[in-house]
């Protein structure tokens, strides 16, 4: 580039952006492209486009058999696509090796399932610190950090209960404590209100904005609660395996 006396500052100007100033990329928390999923002949997710960005609570509804399960099981990792791409914050997931994918789900995306899927033969701060286990932290600090959970939760007197003396609601909060166990980037859930009487419902529902606000997650819930989607920054609808 070729500089004039009037264009001088301008050019030492671009000499630093260009050549001295870091670049700086600001990536989507989850970015998926032209995704593919077939079983066998049945072709679920047909060229699916989805981007959200950091912090949002995103609300993915439709039909049961339209995909949205299927979508969510793979963002999370749990399964791989047939064609198509998957980042987090910039990193293609499916990219890595099994065991290197497992290890960052483990670290990076926390789960809720409609039927929370607790063990039953561990208390509740067992069932929380299993996450920590399976990264071999050191036991006195994640049973420090699944207590503080479980007490932010309002959970304190419920620590050394197993899941059959917790109530639905209850139930919930644990496996909300576990899912938030890694500090994960991004919370999953699938139908988290499914198994929930309508006061737990709305416990659940003023919980993930909470969860948002305090912990700063990015959350991904598929739903076909309608009062729960509507507290979603957006809705998403998936239709025979398409984001219309």
């Amino acid at each position: 580039m070729t500089c004039t006396k009037k264009s001088t500052n301008i050019c030492i100007f671009a000499f630093f952006v260009v050549f001295l100033h870091p670049q700086t990329v600001f990536y989507a928390m989850i970015e998926v492209k032209n995704l593919y999923k077939s079983f066998g002949e049945l072709e679920v997710l047909k060229g699916v486009n989805l981007r959200v960005e950091k912090g949002e609570i995103v609300a993915i509804v439709g039909k049961s058999g339209a995909g949205k399960t299927t979508l969510l099981q793979i963002i999370g990792t749990l399964d791989r696509p047939t064609k198509g791409q998957v980042l987090i914050q910039g990193t293609d997931v499916f990219a890595m090796k099994d065991r290197d994918l497992a290890a960052f789900r483990n670290r990076h995306v926390g789960f809720i399932f409609q039927f929370h899927q607790l063990l039953p033969e561990f208390t509740a701060l067992e069932n929380v610190c299993i996450p920590a286990m399976i990264a071999r932290e050191k036991e006195s600090d994640y049973t420090a950090r699944a207590t503080k959970l479980l007490t932010d939760l309002g959970l304190s007197d419920r620590l050394q209960h197993k899941p059959n003396a917790l109530s639905g609601g209850e139930k919930q909060r644990v496996a909300a404590a576990r899912a938030l166990m890694m500090s994960p980037d991004i919370i999953l859930a699938d139908e988290p209100t499914g198994s929930l009487d309508e006061k737990n419902k709305r416990e659940l529902s003023d919980l993930l904005l909470q969860l948002r606000k305090d912990y700063g997650q990015t959350i991904l819930l598929v739903t076909h609660d309608k009062e729960l989607a509507s507290m979603a920054d957006r809705v998403i609808e998936i239709k025979d395996g398409v984001i219309g």
